[in-house]
């Protein structure tokens, strides 16, 4: 199997050093394993999205050395497929007019047992989980298994303002790149089990999962646009780059030069058993509100 991976951000706004972290550690499994690193950008929620921010992710990127193949997927591009992958598993879906506040964590069933009457309004769309357990052998974590029906239940997969949901859109197009393996936070692991029902619905295998540790601020929270974490430096990407490679456990090659240098230095010694089994880590200095 070739291998294929991909950093996906959400266009809310620059790249900030949470999401670096992530972008260096699948680039690296990706060049380590000579394969190819494709870059996603995820803009499919137009109200929470800044209009400039894909031009400055892009920038930022490049500023510190991380190449992609191919050229930049943009999901908005992607509608028609969405809804035809919504059509292939319509057997599995029903329309859901419950509103989020009267949704406990695990859905309960309530439009599902009534699934062949027409709403009345506006609805979305869920998917009926299969019932039984799912698994992933995570390269960092181990063995996570989640038992679908009780842990995860019946999830959104389009929204009730028309909007396709980001666990569709996600398997739809790592399908369609031929994604085998996809590295990021464990902020995301509550995602995995449910794009492997859309997986086994889709009837396409999984690809392989590395979970990496957040980073955190000195509060504990994780770094996020939302919160007003601060862009990444690219001022002087070896510093930065460097930061990052010791955040997860990696060689930083001090005496690299120049970050092309580094970069094929450090995807050459890329060893993902070496990455901190912890659940977060606390951002460099610069990256904290207080300094």
């Amino acid at each position: 199997m070739d291998y294929v991976g991909r950093f996906a951000p959400s266009p809310t706004g620059p790249l900030h050093y949470g999401s670096l972290v992530a972008a260096v550690a699948s680039f690296l499994d990706a060049r380590h394993a000579g394969g190819k690193w494709l870059l996603r950008i995820e803009d499919l929620d137009p109200p929470r999205e800044s209009i400039d921010a894909p031009r400055e992710i892009i920038r930022q990127l490049l500023a510190l050395g991380l190449h992609w193949d191919l050229e930049v997927l943009c999901q908005s591009s992607r509608l028609k497929s969405y809804d035809a992958a919504l059509e292939s598993i319509q057997t599995f879906t029903f329309p859901c007019t419950c509103s989020r506040k009267a949704v406990p964590d695990i859905y309960p069933g309530t439009c599902r047992l009534r699934k062949h009457l027409a709403p009345g309004g506006p609805y979305a769309v869920r998917l009926q989980v299969p019932r039984h357990s799912v698994s992933i052998n995570d390269r960092c974590l181990g063995l996570q298994t989640w038992d679908l029906e009780k842990e995860v239940g019946d999830f959104i997969i389009k929204r009730k303002d028309g909007l396709h949901a980001y666990q569709l859109a996600v398997v739809v197009d790592d399908i369609h790149y031929s994604v085998s393996h996809i590295v990021r936070g464990n902020d995301l692991l509550d995602s995995t089990p449910r794009q492997l029902a859309l997986y086994e619905q889709l009837e396409v295998s999984p690809p392989e999962y590395l979970h990496i540790p957040v980073l955190v601020d000195e509060s504990g929270n994780k770094l996020s646009k939302q919160a007003h974490a601060k862009p990444v430096d690219t001022s002087d990407a070896l510093t930065t780059i460097r930061s990052a490679l010791s955040d997860l456990g990696q060689n930083t090659h001090e005496y690299s030069s120049n970050i092309k240098e580094l970069l094929e230095k450090a995807a050459s010694s890329w060893n993902p058993a070496t990455i901190p089994n912890v659940h977060d880590i606390c951002a460099p200095n610069a990256y904290l509100s207080n300094w």
